[in-house]
C-alpha cells in the first residue's frame, strides 16, 4: 500500500514539473523579443523597455536559449545605441546587458553574433574584447552585415594587435570585399576610424586580398 501511495506522489510531482515547464515555455514564447543579435548590424529596431521588461521576468527560470539571447540582444542595443548621458548611469547599463549577454552564452554559447555583441560592449567600457571577439570566430560562420561590424571592432580595439584575430578576420575583409560596391565604402571609414593597428591590419589585408583597394586605403 505504501509503494502505491508512493508511487502515486512521484507520478503528481512529475505531472507538476511537466505542467510547470511546459507554462514557462508557453510564457516564454509568448515575451520573447523577436531582436537577434545580428539584428545589431541592421536597422532592425529593439523591443521597447515594456516588452523587455516583461521578457526580463521570464529569462531567470528560462532554459529557453533563444529567448535568453533574444532578450541579451535587444538589451544590449539599446545600451549601444542609446547609452544614458550620465557616466554612471551607462557603466551600471553597460554591464547589466554584459551579464544578460554571458546568461545567454552560459546556456547556449553556440552563438557567433551574440560573442561579437559581448564584445562590442566590452569595447565601449575600455574593457579587453579580444577574448570575447575569438569566441566569435570560433563558433561559427555569420552574415557579412555581422562581419563587418566584427571588423569595425577588431579595428578599432586593442583585438588589431592580436595575431590569432588578426588571422581570423582577414575572411570577414575577404567577404566584404567580394561585395566591394556595399562596403567599399563602409571599410574606407573603418580604416579612417581604426587604431595604428587597426589601420596596418586593414593594408595588410588588402594587399593580399584587393591590392588595388590597399591603394584606396592609403589615400585616407
Amino acid at each position: 500500500m505504501n509503494r502505491i501511495v508512493l508511487l502515486r506522489m512521484i507520478g503528481i510531482c512529475t505531472s507538476l514539473v511537466l505542467a510547470l515547464y511546459a507554462g514557462l515555455a508557453f510564457f516564454s514564447d509568448l515575451v520573447r523579443p523577436e531582436f537577434r543579435a545580428g539584428d545589431l548590424s541592421s536597422a532592425v529596431i529593439p523591443a521597447d523597455n515594456a516588452n523587455l521588461t516583461t521578457a526580463g521576468l521570464a529569462t531567470p527560470f528560462s532554459f529557453d536559449g533563444d529567448l535568453l539571447a533574444n532578450f541579451a540582444s535587444a538589451k544590449a542595443a539599446n545600451v549601444l545605441h542609446h547609452p544614458a548621458s550620465d557616466a554612471a548611469k551607462r557603466t551600471e547599463e553597460n554591464k547589466a546587458a554584459q551579464d544578460a549577454v554571458i546568461s545567454a552564452l552560459k546556456l547556449s554559447p553556440i552563438r557567433p553574433a551574440l560573442w561579437l555583441t559581448l564584445s562590442t560592449l566590452e569595447a565601449q567600457m575600455g574593457e579587453p574584447t579580444t577574448p570575447a571577439l575569438k569566441m566569435s570566430y570560433l563558433t561559427g560562420a555569420v552574415p557579412v552585415d555581422v562581419a563587418f561590424s566584427r571588423i569595425q571592432t577588431v579595428t578599432s580595439s586593442a583585438a588589431a594587435a592580436d595575431d590569432e584575430i588578426r588571422l581570423l578576420a582577414q575572411s570577414d575583409i575577404r567577404s566584404a570585399l567580394a561585395n566591394r560596391a556595399r562596403y567599399a565604402p563602409l571599410l574606407i571609414a573603418a580604416y579612417v576610424q581604426a587604431t595604428p593597428q587597426g589601420k596596418s591590419f586593414l593594408l595588410e589585408s588588402a594587399q593580399m586580398i584587393d591590392p588595388k583597394f590597399k591603394e584606396i586605403l592609403l589615400r585616407y
